[in-house]
C-alpha cells in the first residue's frame, strides 16, 4: 500500500513538474519561479529520496522530449543532476535523517545549487558555452530569488497539510 501511495505522488508530481513550467511560461514567469523545482521538491520531502530522486531526473528529460523545455544540452542535462540532487536530498534529510522540515527544504536546496554549479561548469565547458562562477551567482541565487521565496513558502505548507489530512506520515510517526 504504502509503495503504490509513493508510486502514484511520485506520478503526480512528475505531471505537476510538466504542466507547471507551461503555465509559469505563459505569463513570461518560469525561468523565475523554477515551477519544476517545486514538485520535485514535494516528492522528496513526501515520499523519499528514492522517489525524489527518480522524479527529479526524470522531469527535466520528459518535460524536454515533449516539450522542448530545457533544451536537452546542456540545460536539460544539467538540470537532470540539479533536480536529482534536490529531490534525492530533500528525501533524505526529511525522511531518513528526520531533520526539520525548512532544514531539510533549505539544505536540500542549497546542496542542489551545488551540483548545479558543477554539472553546469563541466556541461557548459564541454558545450563551448561561458560558465562563471559570477553567472553561477546570478543564474542560481539572483534571478532565482523570487523560485526560492516562492519555494520555501509553498512547499513547506503543502507538505504540512498533506501531513495533518493524513495523505502522507510526517517521518517521526513512520514505522521503521
Amino acid at each position: 500500500m504504502n509503495q503504490t501511495k509513493n508510486l502514484v505522488g511520485a506520478g503526480l508530481c512528475i505531471a505537476l513538474g510538466l504542466i507547471l513550467p507551461q503555465l509559469f511560461h505563459a505569463i513570461g514567469a518560469g525561468s523565475v519561479f523554477l515551477p519544476m523545482h517545486i514538485p520535485v521538491l514535494l516528492c522528496g520531502l513526501c515520499f523519499g529520496w528514492q522517489y525524489g530522486l527518480a522524479v527529479g531526473m526524470l522531469t527535466p528529460l520528459l518535460s524536454s522530449l515533449l516539450t522542448g523545455m530545457p533544451p536537452i544540452f546542456p540545460t536539460g542535462v544539467g538540470m537532470v543532476f540539479e533536480l536529482g540532487a534536490y529531490g534525492a536530498l530533500a528525501g533524505l534529510f526529511y525522511r531518513k535523517l528526520n531533520l526539520n522540515l525548512y532544514l531539510s527544504l533549505i539544505g536540500a536546496m542549497l546542496a542542489g545549487r551545488v551540483v548545479s554549479g558543477v554539472a553546469s561548469t563541466i556541461l557548459y565547458n564541454v558545450a563551448g558555452k561561458e560558465f562563471g562562477f559570477q553567472i553561477f551567482l546570478t543564474g542560481t541565487f539572483v534571478m532565482a530569488l523570487p523560485g526560492i521565496i516562492l519555494q520555501l513558502l509553498v512547499v513547506p505548507l503543502l507538505v504540512m497539510a498533506m501531513e495533518k489530512g493524513n495523505v502522507i506520515k510526517h517521518p517521526i510517526h513512520m514505522e521503521a
